[in-house]
């Protein structure tokens, strides 16, 4: 079955009691169960899970051709269940260019944890090889990064995690499993903030891990217990929500697509704009990799202006049709500064403004970018 068709029937099997072809939205906090705790229709409490969740799990599973998939409240969440479910002493690569969130859990929580994180250019294979030595027990890529749009070859990390015994996980959040699939390319784990591309709306906050494997004593069973205990457990009404941007998510990934290619072509040819950062430019230095694991170029880029904070924010307050916000994937064109959102220690250059190229007719968003560039 082709993923355009996984996309809708995924997790979307008509309601067994009613025949409704929208699936229910479950929102027992408790299930009924036997004298002994028997579980009667296989539910105890929602934090354990819950009809709703189990459908887009299935469905998120299938699109990422994974064994098992966890939902969670957040990205984040997503992000802190796996890495805190490591044990002490664990030694871990993240990438140079990531999500701001996981360079501060990386900073300043997972050191109290016991684990060691070391930081490198995922793009540089050399430089992970090198930083394996001494021994590793995961490797972190996000492909395209955050916020530069640096592109890893998740299956020659792959191979370099399976030399050390190590794990591989990839944040797909920018792709979406309609662009890319990682565990095929032999990632172990895929997360997922579906707050952005699977929400597809800017309306519902979540996150998930699809494991290519499961099973007693895996990193799956670990991470399983962790959200069950901690209880960042994903609210059945946006499990629901999520489950209903499934089955847009291809149809809105090529206009994604398509829209931020023609963004990108614009904005590469005007004199204001000094580096573009697409990863669908031939000039891109990641093209070939993307060009090889992906399916499209997704609908993130972000560009750099000569003249560095003032002329990035002098753009950014100019233009008319795309928001000022923080966050990605909605149906909206979003622009955001991103030192200045990144906390007290930011990391992006500061004349370095990303955009979420939304499904909006592209010459209004060419002609905003350009009257926001030139003032007419």
């Amino acid at each position: 079955m082709r993923l355009e068709t996984l996309a809708i029937h995924a997790g979307g099997e008509a309601d067994a009691a009613t025949g409704a072809l929208t699936p229910p939205i479950h929102l027992a906090t408790t299930f009924r169960h036997g004298p002994a705790a028997e579980r009667v229709a296989g539910y105890e409490y929602q934090r354990e899970g819950d009809p709703t969740n189990d459908r887009l799990r299935a469905a998120i599973a299938a699109l990422e051709g994974a064994e098992t998939a966890l939902t969670f409240a957040s990205g984040m969440a997503a992000i802190a269940a796996l890495l805190e479910s490591l044990p002490a002493g664990a030694r871990i690569l993240v990438p140079d260019d990531c999500y701001t969130g996981l360079r501060i859990l990386a900073a300043e929580f997972l050191p109290g944890r016991g684990i060691e994180v070391v930081t490198v250019d995922m793009t540089d294979l050399t430089a992970v090889r090198n930083a394996c030595n001494g021994g590793i027990a995961l490797i972190w890529a996000e492909t395209p990064s955050n916020p530069l749009l640096a592109v890893s070859d998740i299956a020659a990390l792959a191979a370099i995690a399976r030399e050390h015994d190590a794990l591989l996980v990839c944040d797909n959040t920018f792709a979406s499993p309609v662009l890319q699939q990682p565990l095929a390319l032999g990632a172990d784990v895929v997360m997922h903030s579906t707050t952005k591309y699977f929400g597809g709306h800017s309306d519902v906050l979540g996150g998930a891990l699809a494991f290519a494997r499961a099973g007693t004593d895996t990193l799956f069973e670990r991470v399983a217990h962790r959200l069950h205990i901690t209880g960042a457990t994903l609210a059945p009404f946006s499990a629901w929500l999520t489950l209903r941007g499934c089955r847009s998510l291809p149809a809105r990934m090529t206009m994604h697509c398509a829209n931020a290619r023609r963004v990108a072509e614009f904005l590469s040819a005007q004199p204001q704009v000094e580096r573009v950062h697409y990863p669908g430019l031939d000039t891109h230095p990641g093209h070939a990799v993307a060009a090889r694991q992906m399916r499209d170029f997704g609908g993130m880029l972000s560009i750099e202006l000569r003249g560095g904070r003032d002329t990035a924010l002098g753009l950014a307050g100019a233009v008319r049709l795309f928001t000022n916000a923080t966050s990605l994937g909605g149906c909206e064109s979003l622009i955001e500064h991103r030192a200045s959102v990144e906390g007290e220690r930011p990391v992006s250059p500061p004349g370095l403004l990303r955009l979420s190229v939304g499904l909006e007719h592209i010459e209004d968003l060419i002609d905003d970018l350009r009257q926001g560039l030139t003032g007419t």
